[in-house]
């Protein structure tokens, strides 16, 4: 009884996502790495967005985001991901490091659509760049803007649309993006930290923090031109002191605006 489901919803992607048809020449981007699995089939999508191919392979979305901890998006996404999937042969491509600690291979997905462009243009999944990888990143951030600018799919619910520093109450532990005016730059024992504070009384509310193992990652990123700008920042809020931060690993989580 899923497949009309299924194959409903892939019948509406494709008509928002003309980008990414699969005969475009340039459909696989050079972006994506090398094809390391073709023309495979996938099995079944676990509730993780895992795919498990037909011989018994696991694969993992790179650069994505899904809102498994949202039973209701979740659901929604995995069956946008499931009516995808169904539709015939896919080929997925890797950079190094290609597999996660889990032994999964780390892909982007192409058959009718390209995977991640499609789920996030679609407002199923938000982008989420890895410490270790960066593949494709400006082209998945646009279509993650796209979702953002119509409020498709989780763009709509309040939880997961762009906060500004002074409102990441209660969001302790959760994936969030954060868009606002970095009023500092602040060095010390090796580390890097970007200030935000509240515009009503310049009371630092949130800090980004670069760690020094990120440092060769960060090299030739200039943290004292981002002073005065607005940027958005995406990761997962942490405490720190009764304050909420977010650690940056890698250079594509920061999205300059102005």
């Amino acid at each position: 009884m899923q497949v009309p489901k299924y194959a409903a919803i892939l019948a509406a992607m494709c008509l928002s996502l003309d980008a990414y048809a699969a005969n475009d020449a340039h459909f696989i981007p050079d972006c994506a790495g090398t094809v390391a699995v073709a023309h495979a089939r996938v099995a079944r999508v676990t509730d993780d967005g895992t795919l498990i191919l037909a011989d018994g392979r696991s694969l993992r979305l790179e650069g994505i985001h899904l809102p498994l901890a949202d039973k209701e998006m979740s659901g929604r996404a995995l069956a946008a991901l499931r009516a995808m999937t169904m539709d015939g042969l896919l080929n997925f491509t890797t950079v190094t490091p290609d597999k996660d600690r889990y032994g999964r291979m780390r892909v982007q997905g192409f058959g009718t659509l390209w995977l991640q462009a499609a789920l996030l243009e679609q407002g199923w999944a938000r982008v989420r760049i890895a410490p270790d990888r960066s593949e494709c990143a400006p082209d998945l951030y646009e279509a993650e803007a796209r979702a953002r600018a119509r409020h498709a799919g989780i763009w709509a619910k309040e939880h997961y649309r762009v906060r500004s520093p002074e409102k990441l109450k209660d969001t302790i532990g959760t994936f969030q993006l954060v868009e606002g005016l970095v009023s500092n730059i602040g060095r010390a024992d090796g580390r890097t930290f970007i200030d935000f504070s509240d515009p009503t009384d310049n009371r630092r509310v949130f800090t980004a923090v670069i760690g020094s193992e990120s440092r060769r990652a960060f090299r030739d990123f200039e943290f004292d031109e981002l002073s005065g700008h607005r940027v958005r920042l995406r990761g997962v809020v942490q405490d720190y002191r009764g304050r909420p931060e977010i650690v940056l690993s890698n250079p594509f989580q920061i999205e300059v605006l102005d």
